[in-house]
């Protein structure tokens, strides 16, 4: 444990990322025969310890990290624990694709989490996430992938310049709820899968993290604060889903502060929440920090006078596993100074270790389930069909003067705009290598216009050149498609915007185009929205559609839906701001609530106009809406105690049953939203908060669907000062849709004494 110790590990780590290839423990010779982690009659617990025991103290310092070079004396091969797959097996230091032509050489591309979202299908959203673990395993199984991923980012999107917002499923914390619960299934192979999980998912960014690198304010340093209420209600609803409910395996600690304690460092978050209220620990369980967050307890917040002290706060609060090398580096001088033991260290690699059992780490192939999949499980026609309805699904008409879907005179269309001719851009960030990728154009030539592109424009360009040949290819067209917006990728990772206006001189391109009076389509790419008043009030622009990173099938989901093959009904998964927002509210203030100095954050507190809502999105057909049964015009508060039943949140409040009748033209998917809103309480609700969702699909003309919304105590609920969950009194009312096209309502008066349904951890510290 000293300066050659530490060489000796970075340069293990430099060599073998350049050549790691997966490989299983083989528990049939020596040295692992024998050993009781190869007994599958005991728990993952047990087996974990027994291998566990035999590791000395170096070498369980040197297997905190990422990149672990397990133990080759006790027949243990290295293991890469960060691999990625947010929406499809991605590139990343645990994937590896192989050279092109080859088997592996690319995994199926979905839409970004932020358009798949928008289709507010959580059946879509298992499916896709089965798909995903599936070609995993398959890329595994030929040491081309690790078997943990670190998947989903579920922070909420509550300010419109954060620059991964892309990468979430958009800003309100039931839907991210149900998402992630819906995908951490499909991932890990069902709710706590016995005996294997499939693969491991891993939520993050815990815990409050929605910054990157905004007017000087870097995530490595950021303090988040926050207060408790807005904890329980906003930031931790959807951490809560994917442990508690969907039985994550492992977590992901975040960069920033929260309150002034590190995230990875924070026993708050890391015990008293993950592990002590939510259960986390049971049956091998795990936490990483994000990459370099623990070196950057010391480096950058200056939490600690010295990196041992740092690397032993991160490892007593709970983080198993450093995504860096501060660990290795730096644990060996903390347990010389004894500040830290080997039970400590243990307790780490147990938590690693007795994860892999249950994934299937020492048995035989034989005996396991997902051990036969291979390239004939990667991209099948199946994939192909559901990465396209994926996109059909996510993409959202966000105005329609009726000049969507095209008429069938129209055989010529000029594509213009950076996106216009995009391929990897469809993709997003954490992208894979896609089977192919077809953009906005050669959609439209597939589906056989004569298409054109012009991009008269880049993305923030303010040159205004090239506008005279894309304003000429225009003019000789039947139609205009102007696709562009932004591209968050572009920007990188790194950077936030400071402004949620249309970059660059697109829109007054779109404003010369619009003059031709040709019919006129734009299409906004990207993850984020961006003010499209100018698109909304002009009415020489006819459509606009929402197509944010729609994946390797993004272009011929594109071409159906203007051609009316495919109906369009996304909604917005985050509000449209004006762009004055940005100067009304610093990212850095992480209040929800409206003030002097916030005029409030997502649909639920924003006090402005936005220009489109949270849930906003048209159709090719007309809905009328019904209560499909009598509804009563009061409910008594239930009698329960969350003592006896930490679950009552999960307890049916009722379930509204609405009618969706066709009554247009046009087959067509609907996606029933149920709002509530009411006055109960010292917390009432503001606006209107989302409580319940489904999609009704292919509702044929004239024909009606119904929709049982299910609605919870917890989503009746709010929480108080301390984030303890509360049922009020009051009077109340839920609103099916948003009211852009329809909408329905029905009141209801609450009755008896509050009630108190959970009791939130509060921070000593």
């Amino acid at each position: 444990m000293n300066r050659q110790f530490k060489a000796f590990l970075v340069a293990y780590f430099v060599g073998r990322a350049a050549a790691l290839v997966y490989t299983f423990p083989d528990c049939t010779v020596a040295p692992l025969k024998g050993n009781a982690v190869c007994d599958l009659t005991k728990d993952p617990i047990t087996r974990a310890q027994a291998i566990i025991s035999e590791f000395t103290v170096d070498e369980l310092m040197a297997n905190t990290v990422n990149l672990s070079p397990g133990v080759p004396r006790l027949g243990l091969p290295s293991y890469q624990w960060w691999s990625e797959a947010l929406h499809g097996v991605a590139n990343s230091p645990g994937v590896t694709f192989a050279s092109p032509g080859s088997n592996f050489s690319f995994a199926t591309s979905f839409p970004q989490p932020i358009l798949m979202s928008a289709a507010f299908d959580d059946p879509l959203i298992k499916e896709v996430a089965t798909i995903i673990s599936t070609e995993a395993r398959a890329f595994n199984n030929f040491g081309r992938a690790g078997i943990d991923f670190f998947t989903p980012n579920i922070n909420p999107f509550k300010d419109p310049r954060w620059g991964r917002g892309q990468e979430t499923p958009g800003e309100d914390p039931f839907h991210i709820s149900q998402y992630v619960f819906n995908l951490i299934q499909g991932l890990q192979g069902g709710l706590d899968p016995e005996p294997y999980f499939k693969v491991i998912g891993d939520c993050k960014h815990f815990a409050a993290y929605d910054l990157e690198d905004w007017d000087g304010n870097n995530r490595m340093s950021f303090n988040a604060i926050v207060t408790t209420q807005d904890l329980s209600e906003f930031y931790l609803p959807p951490f809560q889903s994917c442990v508690r409910d969907a039985k994550v395996a492992s977590v992901m600690c975040s960069y920033n502060s929260v309150n002034g304690i590190p995230s990875c460092a924070n026993s708050y978050l890391l015990q008293s929440i993950l592990r002590d209220y939510w259960g986390f620990d049971n049956k091998g369980r795990w936490v990483t920090s994000d990459c370099d967050a623990v070196d950057n307890i010391f480096s950058t917040h200056h939490y600690t006078a010295t990196y041992p002290e740092a690397v032993a706060d991160a490892l007593l609060a709970g983080t198993d596993i450093d995504c860096g090398t501060a660990y290795s580096l730096h644990l060996p001088d903390a347990f010389n100074q004894s500040l830290i033991t080997r039970p400590d260290l243990e307790q780490a690699l147990v938590r690693q270790y007795s994860s892999l059992v249950r994934l299937g780490f020492f048995d035989p192939p034989s005996i396991q389930p997902y051990r036969q999949l291979d390239w004939s499980n990667v991209n099948t026609p199946n994939a192909q069909a559901l990465a396209y309805q994926a996109a059909v699904e996510g993409i959202t008409l966000l105005k329609n003067d009726g000049t969507l879907p095209l008429k069938k005179s129209i055989k010529s269309i000029a594509f213009v705009g950076p996106w216009a001719n995009a391929t990897t851009s469809m993709q997003g960030n954490y992208e894979g290598i896609a089977p192919f990728l077809v953009s906005p154009v050669q959609g439209a030539i597939n589906a056989g216009f004569q298409a054109t592109f012009t991009e008269g424009t880049n993305m923030t360009g303010t040159s205004t050149d090239g506008f005279a040949a894309a304003l000429a290819a225009a003019s000789i067209a039947d139609a205009i498609v102007y696709a562009g917006g932004i591209d968050e990728t572009v920007e990188s990772e790194g950077n936030d915007r400071m402004a949620i206006s249309w970059p660059g001189v697109q829109l007054e391109l779109v404003a010369q185009l619009s003059a031709l009076k040709k019919p006129l389509v734009v299409v906004q790419f990207g993850g984020g929205q961006v003010d499209g008043t100018a698109l909304k009030n002009n009415t020489q622009v006819n459509a606009v559609l929402w197509a944010g990173y729609p994946g390797q099938s993004g272009g011929t989901a594109l071409a159906d839906i203007l051609t009316g093959k495919a109906a369009p009904a996304g909604r917005l998964t985050t509000t449209q701001y004006p762009a004055d927002y940005v100067n009304e509210v610093p990212m850095t203030d992480m209040t929800l609530r409206p003030s002097t100095t916030n005029p409030g954050r997502t649909y639920v507190w924003f006090t402005g106009t936005p220009v489109f809502e949270f849930g906003h999105g048209l159709h090719y057909t007309k809905f009328a809406l019904s209560w499909a049964s009598s509804l009563p015009s009061k409910y008594e508060i239930p009698k329960v105690s969350f003592a006896q039943n930490k679950l009552v949140d999960l307890e049916v409040f009722d379930t509204f049953n609405v009618g969706v009748r066709n009554t247009g033209k046009v087959t067509s998917d609907y996606v029933a939203l149920l709002f509530l809103s009411g006055n109960g309480g010292p917390a009432p609700l503001p606006n209107k908060r989302l409580v319940s969702y489904t999609r009704l699909h292919q509702i044929p003309a004239g024909r009606q669907s119904t929709a049982a919304l299910k609605v919870t105590l917890g989503s009746v609920a709010r929480a108080d000062t301390n984030g303890d969950l509360w049922v009020f009194p009051g009077t109340y009312q839920v609103t099916v849709d948003t009211g852009a096209e329809v909408s329905l309502t029905h009141q209801f008066e609450l009755v008896g004494e509050a009630v108190q349904i959970s009791s939130f951890p509060q921070d000593s510290s």
